[in-house]
């Protein structure tokens, strides 16, 4: 699951939330807390919905071949 942890925890609410708000607008995930940036699910989630949300990802994901690659498929232009 995206957001692995006691469904009841605030961290896990944070998650759901910020894939909720990812989900209908990748662009969204520059707002989303430093360390939901760096979750690869939720990043998945918002290049999926906006390939140009890759610019709000962790140093990490941005070097992630499926997390890059799903940006450049939904934007050609993310890179």
């Amino acid at each position: 699951p995206a957001c692995a942890m006691d469904a009841g925890h605030p961290a896990a609410r944070a998650c759901e939330e910020t894939l909720a708000m990812v989900r209908r607008n990748g662009l969204t995930l520059g707002q989303a807390p430093w360390e939901l940036r760096s979750n690869r699910a939720v990043v998945l989630e918002a290049v999926r919905q906006h390939g140009w949300a890759l610019r709000y990802a962790s140093e990490d994901l941005k070097g992630d071949f499926a997390v890059v690659h799903e940006a450049v498929r939904q934007h050609g232009g993310a890179l």
